[in-house]
């Protein structure tokens, strides 16, 4: 049954075919999945998103990271998330299922959407926002991983892995002696002032000055003051920063591509509960293996001792660097097969696909 779906996206940047932005990047890959299929599909998002065959409603001319400075940016933000919900709510008729992927995620809870919907929950799950999910037992929710469910601790929630495009990210015929690491670096600080760094960027530097290994770095830059205490006293011909030092991501999907399939490894030494990682999926579908601390949904998306190694965080540094001496015995094919059978978007839409049809039929 084709359906006329509406996506509910979020505003901080644009959706279109060149993000490389986790959120934007899982709905750029849903929708132009489902438009193959044959259904139809609407974006309500910012003035400038574009993808081929998708209707978009335009709630903010620009992305609310483009936007000039308003003297109280909460207001202005606020305001537009507003003016998408109602423009939802406005149109719901129109269509047999909303796919809610908003930031946050619970504000379309609130409201009067007469038609089936569902929500993905991409944000780290916490005990708060875990709280504030249980307000709506009525909610069709959807968990990143089954770590991220565990913590809501929401028996109806789905689990529906993220996925990647695995025919975009393929592997090299050959590779470098460089480690990768790529992640945000956070403007988050704790109640003495010392950045969070939840990406673990820091971690990295400490593995590859460790291991002797030289190390490219990726990310945007959120506070200069990260780089500039955290990363750059370190730079060298050893360990390099790729692309500007920016508070948006300047590296294209083309370059990261080149940076995933050439590592002789890609690093995770993350600090944090992520809800799931894309970027590990991304490495292993280009053939390269991934260590990571055992931190949030890591040990769902790494076979351990067959795609990379899982190291207990308590181990720390030693643990990465130990587990990086292993690296050669990872067979990069078995990266590539693992990849593709459980990250592919043709998985991913699958299982979204027979969640909207079972939702919509009940309904």
């Amino acid at each position: 049954m084709s359906l006329r779906i509406a996506i509910l996206a979020p505003l901080k940047r644009a959706i279109t075919s060149k993000t490389t932005v986790s959120r934007n990047r899982v709905i750029v890959d849903l929708v132009e999945e489902l438009i193959k299929r044959g259904h139809t599909v609407t974006i309500f998002g910012t003035g400038e998103s574009r993808l081929p065959g998708v209707e978009f409603v335009s709630v903010c001319p620009k992305a609310l990271t483009e936007l000039p400075p308003a003297e109280n940016e909460f207001y202005q933000h606020t305001s537009y998330l507003i003016i998408e919900i109602a423009e939802l709510v406005k149109r719901q008729k129109y269509f047999d299922i909303v796919h809610n992927n908003m930031y946050p995620e619970y504000l379309p809870l609130m409201v009067p959407i007469t038609i089936p919907l569902v929500t993905t929950v991409h944000s780290q799950m916490t005990s708060l926002t875990s709280h504030v999910f249980h307000m709506f037992p009525s909610a069709h929710l959807i968990a990143i991983s089954r770590m991220a469910k565990k913590v809501a601790g929401i028996s109806s929630m789905e689990v529906i892995h993220n996925s990647i495009d695995t025919e975009f990210f393929t592997p090299s015929t050959d590779h470098g002696e460089y480690l990768l690491a790529v992640g945000r670096m956070s403007k988050s600080k704790d109640a003495n002032g010392n950045f969070l760094d939840p990406k673990g960027i820091g971690n990295a530097i400490a593995v590859a000055k460790q291991a002797g290994m030289p190390l490219k770095i990726v990310g945007n830059v959120e506070d200069p003051v990260f780089f500039e205490t955290i990363v750059r006293p370190h730079l060298s011909d050893m360990i390099q920063f790729v692309g500007e030092i920016s508070s948006e991501q300047k590296v294209t999907r083309e370059q990261m591509h080149e940076l995933f399939a050439h590592a002789k490894a890609f690093i995770n030494p993350i600090n944090w509960e992520e809800p799931f990682g894309l970027v590990m999926a991304e490495a292993l579908s280009c053939g390269t293996p991934v260590v990571a601390f055992n931190c949030g949904a890591v040990s769902e998306i790494i076979d351990d001792g067959n795609v990379g190694f899982v190291v207990d965080r308590a181990k720390g540094i030693d643990g990465i660097v130990a587990a990086l001496k292993q690296i050669d015995t990872i067979d990069r094919a078995a990266c590539r097969k693992y990849a593709v059978a459980n990250f592919s978007i043709k998985r991913m839409a699958d299982e979204y696909e027979a969640l909207y049809q079972r939702i919509v039929r009940a309904h």
